[in-house]
């Protein structure tokens, strides 16, 4: 392994990474407003907790790829890191957010417990550099143009800067126009570079541009889609949850409703604990390694 390799297990303020326990990262997809962030985040928390699953909260200051220029991005760096600093504080939670650039890394690192990388920032070497040396964990998507294989190089990359904690996210391939589609194969292909892997079920079942002006999506299919990935052996499923997506202002045709989302923790909780009781090729492979 190179020099600076990450520990497959890592603590992330009160959620753990790797151990072969089951975490949760939920939350809008991007700040509308101090309030929606604050109840948003207390009441993802309290499903998690209820299910006896570790907890992260995301949601993002800045949707920096958006269809149309008219599409709205969030409340900006200052306000948005704010409002994750006293959802931190108040709540006790860890949180992450996306950053887009090199320059933003020092000012959200002093905030946000996990740096994400979007998809399609995934190559930018400058970006997963810097994220890597902010000491910080950080969680990285693989764009929707890779091959699972593909995304060992992104490891490499944040490894040589030292990163010591760090995530990738499986988030759907684009699959023909205005779709994606979810190779579960991704899963245990990427768990063998040493890094605990996400699924983002929400971002998965995205149609991009599928409304011409927006994107579109089908959120019907979250439940089946996040068993499977769950079964597939996955450490964390991300997912974009809302009160109210028919209204929320950025990707509500494929958020979870927060009132989906109890009852689909607890499958996924029951899912994840039967899995564990079972050997397969990955799980012995990491027994292995860390032997």
């Amino acid at each position: 392994m190179p020099t600076g390799s990450p520990t497959k297990s890592f603590q992330v303020g009160s959620a753990t990474f790797g151990d072969g326990r089951l975490a949760i990262i939920a939350g809008p997809c991007v700040i509308e407003s101090d309030a929606h962030a604050m109840m948003m985040a207390r009441e993802c928390a309290s499903r998690a907790r209820d299910a006896g699953l570790d907890f992260v909260f995301k949601t993002s200051f800045d949707k920096a790829n958006r269809s149309s220029i008219k599409s709205f991005r969030g409340v900006g760096l200052d306000a948005g890191l704010e409002i994750l600093r006293k959802i931190k504080g108040e709540l006790g939670l860890p949180v992450v957010t996306d950053i887009h650039d090199p320059a933003q890394v020092e000012r959200v690192a002093e905030v946000a417990d996990i740096l994400q990388i979007p998809a399609f920032l995934c190559r930018q070497t400058d970006l997963i550099l810097a994220a890597a040396r902010s000491g910080r964990a950080v969680n990285i998507k693989k764009g929707q143009f890779l091959a699972p294989e593909d995304a060992r190089n992104i490891v490499e990359k944040a490894w040589t800067a030292g990163c010591q904690r760090l995530m990738l996210t499986e988030r759907g391939v684009s699959f023909g126009y205005n779709n994606l589609v979810v190779d579960m194969r991704s899963f245990p292909i990427m768990s063998e570079f040493g890094v605990p892997i996400v699924f983002d079920v929400t971002h998965s079942l995205q149609l991009p541009g599928g409304l011409g002006h927006a994107t579109g999506g089908l959120s019907q299919y979250i439940e089946p889609l996040a068993r499977a990935g769950v079964a597939c052996g996955v450490d964390a499923v991300l997912m974009e949850v809302h009160d109210a997506p028919e209204r929320a202002p950025s990707d509500g045709p494929n958020m979870l409703p927060l009132a989906r989302m109890a009852a689909l923790l607890e499958s996924l909780g029951a899912i994840h604990k039967l899995v564990s009781s079972t050997p397969t090729p990955v799980t012995q492979l990491r027994k292995g390694a860390e032997s």
